[in-house]
């Protein structure tokens, strides 16, 4: 499209202007309905499970069960040793499942820190969240604002995380909304060839983080609530830090540049003159060759529930083998000799403890906190921002990311978990023993 037709057809920006903020308000704006303050995605999500009441858990069930047995009917198992294990491991999910909602096992299972809280806390929420948040993603995705935005975070993006400008809105949306709905925006876009492989893997392994809801619930569990803005902030930095560091360390930085499916791929507009002229350019482009919202909202909520249908028997399996691994068994403890050479440099109390903490971080992200509970105010403190900066962890993320189009092998995401926690390490120590 030439530049005459964008200036005739500039009435129809109108699209620009009333999806973006749609989607802002959706994703970005904390609103307080009764006693909860959260974004309105997940507000809707509430009133959805409200609704739903003693039915969700059958909802839930269902979605996993079609998780477990469409890749058996697709013949998935054959592919590669990788699918063959997924399969096996959503074949596991959906019996826990079923014996879990139906009320049948071994006692272990109904233990609260075992299926009760993956159910809970990661199944039900998941289910609802993720369909949810791909509807309003049509808003946020496709109209323009992700070119607009892109345009003025250049500077920033670039030089120091190698990604485009448009990936500070999934940085944003990670930590405002939650890791599956950033990943959502990251998958889309990939797509779309906005990203290439590389910059998809930065983003997805650097920027996916838990939302601030789970930080709260973190901070909450380590009693250092009264210190929640010292936390949250040095959290983000410390964060944001890391992933600015590994995407120029292997195996990030050897990644291909190729785009999706062998796109050509949208390079970013050099910016040349006025930036609010290109960025309003930029956008004008993008929503004049967008899809129709209702296109954009079934393509998107397809995503979506091929997204869940493939991580929830994935956690729930994933998640409760992890749990008992790390109760019932040394391994973990022997794991942990991995971070030792980088906290016995610094002067922390429970150096074998914060060396186990963060290496259950792999399991789930929640359980280091656990770990710590009744530890010293140094080590709760590095615990609580070890857990959210290694973003990846195995019963609900490493699931979230292999259902998505950027192909990442979980031995890569293991490598990237150990130099994510090993940096956050040798970052926060320090810090926490400065100002404590």
């Amino acid at each position: 499209m030439n530049n005459q037709q964008l200036n005739n057809k500039g009435k129809d920006m109108w699209r620009f202007y009333v999806f973006s903020l749609l989607g802002i308000i959706l994703f970005f704006v904390p609103i307080t309905i009764g006693k909860n303050n959260t974004i309105l995605v997940d507000h809707i999500h509430l009133s959805l499970r409200s609704l739903l009441g003693g039915y969700t858990a059958y909802y839930a069930l269902i979605i996993i069960l079609i998780g477990a047995i469409l890749p058996i009917i697709r013949m998935d198992f054959k592919k590669s040793v990788t699918d063959f294990i997924l399969v096996v491991v959503k074949i596991i999910g959906a019996i826990i499942g079923c014996m879990y909602v139906f009320n049948i096992g071994p006692k272990l299972l109904f233990q609260p820190n075992y299926v009760p809280f993956l159910f809970e806390k990661l199944m039900l929420p998941l289910s609802i969240l993720i369909p949810v948040g791909a509807i309003a993603l049509s808003f946020l995705v496709g109209y323009g604002l992700l070119e607009f935005i892109g345009v003025f975070m250049q500077p920033i993006m670039r030089p120091i995380f190698k990604t485009p400008g448009k990936s500070a809105v999934d940085a944003v949306a990670s930590f405002v909304g939650s890791y599956s709905l950033g990943l959502l925006i990251t998958n889309r876009v990939y797509k779309d060839g906005m990203y290439n492989k590389k910059e998809a893997v930065i983003i997805a392994t650097g920027f996916s983080t838990v939302s601030a809801t789970f930080m709260v619930i973190v901070a909450r569990t380590l009693n250092i609530m009264d210190m929640w803005n010292l936390f949250f902030w040095s959290t983000l930095v410390i964060t944001f830090a890391v992933t600015a560091i590994s995407a120029h360390l292997p195996p990030i930085s050897r990644e291909s540049e190729a785009y999706y499916n062998n796109q050509e791929g949208q390079k970013e507009v050099k910016v040349q003159g006025s930036y609010i002229k290109t960025a309003y350019a930029e956008a004008k482009r993008q929503s004049h060759q967008s899809l129709t919202l209702f296109k954009n909202i079934m393509t998107n909520l397809k995503d979506g529930i091929e997204m869940t249908m493939a991580i929830l028997p994935s956690i729930l399996s994933i998640g409760f083998l992890g749990l008992v691994l790390a109760n019932f068994t040394p391994i973990i403890d022997w794991l942990s000799y991995i971070f030792y050479p980088f906290i016995y440099i610094f002067p922390i109390d429970d150096k074998p403890l914060l060396a186990k903490a963060s290496t259950i971080s792999i399991i789930e992200m929640f359980l280091p906190s656990l770990l710590v509970v009744k530890a010293s105010i140094e080590v709760k403190f590095v615990t609580a921002i070890t857990s959210i900066s290694a973003i990846i962890f195995f019963s609900a993320l490493v699931p979230c990311i292999l259902a998505t189009d950027i192909k990442i092998p979980i031995w890569k995401l293991v490598v990237i978990w150990f130099i994510r926690v090993a940096l956050t390490l040798l970052i926060a120590i320090p810090f926490s023993l400065l100002i404590f």
